[in-house]
């Protein structure tokens, strides 16, 4: 089964919230004829996440979503990846797939310490490396400072909080709800507000009297307006998402930042996370802190789980809506 996108929008637009009909469930036959350096992989879990919302335009709707999965070798033609290995991998939305290995990002069967399979979706996955390097490597937080992190409780800024605390660092966070709160606070965040019922200054100045020093941003806008304006001289901001405005009809507009920049001497950078894992010596190194953070209960990590391939349009709308604390990941 696969599942494609049926003219989303016309490429280069967005139109609104995400719906069920956007969406089609195919069958489709496997060719298991392979050639070298190729391999069949029975999903395990299929990650869904807020990206996707852009590139769903662009997706060729003849072809399977695109996106992480992890997912179990059943037949091999390839050395790195015999029968049985467990891959991170992207093959998208596909409960069964036929893929090349330069589609694997890695083999997780063979990590240790052992953790379990479902964190390599999530704290050990595309968030939690993009949280890494988004941090360490854009905002180079030092023990002291301040860390702001939005959408605090969800599959990025959770882990972002989290490797901040791990580093000596204050770290405050937005979410949406008062559960997302509790949550915040139960991974080490020393003060988050709720930017639906809250107003963000007001929230970020009690939270944050000496200023922010470094901001995660996940949803851009005017909330992160807001947030640059209370930063200290010389402040980073690491620009990961923009989830305010993934589903926006029109481009929204938010007052002018540049000022601020100037004044403040503000460095912002936009980033993916494959800018830095396509050294594999980095991403080696940031499996491997992730993994023994993980493993020493450093890192706490939560995911709201959708269960069978059919409900991943669910799992995908809901991320729009809210309903992921952690990692939303189906399981297949």
């Amino acid at each position: 089964m696969v599942i494609q996108a049926k003219g989303f929008s016309k490429p280069g637009q967005y139109d609104g919230m995400p719906k069920p009909t956007d969406l089609k469930l195919v069958n489709i036959d496997i060719d298991e004829n392979l050639a070298k350096g190729e391999m069949i992989v029975k999903a395990l879990y299929i990650s869904v996440d807020p990206y996707q919302r852009m590139s769903l335009v662009t997706f060729d709707p003849n072809k399977p979503v695109g996106g992480f999965q992890l997912g179990e070798v059943t037949k091999s033609n390839s050395e790195k990846y015999p029968v049985g290995s467990l891959v991170y991998n992207l093959s998208g939305w596909q409960s069964v797939s036929k893929i090349n290995e330069h589609l694997v990002w890695n083999r997780v069967d063979n990590i240790t310490p052992k953790i379990d399979n479902k964190f390599f979706m999530g704290s050990v996955g595309m968030p939690g490396l993009t949280a890494y390097f988004g941090l360490l490597e854009i905002c180079q937080p030092k023990a002291g400072e301040t860390v702001m992190v939005s959408t605090c409780a969800g599959a990025v800024g959770s882990v972002v909080g989290q490797i901040a605390k791990i580093k000596g660092c204050r770290v405050i966070g937005s979410c949406g709800s008062e559960e997302k709160m509790e949550y915040s606070k139960s991974l080490g965040y020393d003060g988050v507000f709720n930017y639906k019922t809250e107003d963000a200054t007001e929230a970020l100045s009690k939270l944050a009297p000496d200023g922010i020093d470094c901001y995660f941003d996940n949803v851009g806008g005017e909330l992160s307006s807001k947030v640059m304006a209370l930063m200290n001289s010389g402040g980073r901001i690491a620009v990961c998402g923009a989830i305010s405005s993934y589903n926006a009809k029109e481009t929204p507009l938010a007052p002018m930042i540049q000022g601020l920049m100037i004044y403040k001497g503000l460095r912002m950078q936009g980033f993916v996370v494959t800018n830095y894992t396509a050294d594999n010596d980095k991403k080696n190194t940031a499996y491997s802190d992730l993994v023994g953070w993980i493993a020493e209960g450093k890192i706490k990590s939560r995911e709201t789980i959708y269960e069978g391939f059919e409900s991943i349009p669910e799992a995908f709308i809901g991320l729009f809506l809210g309903k992921n604390i952690g990692k939303a990941v189906v399981k297949v």
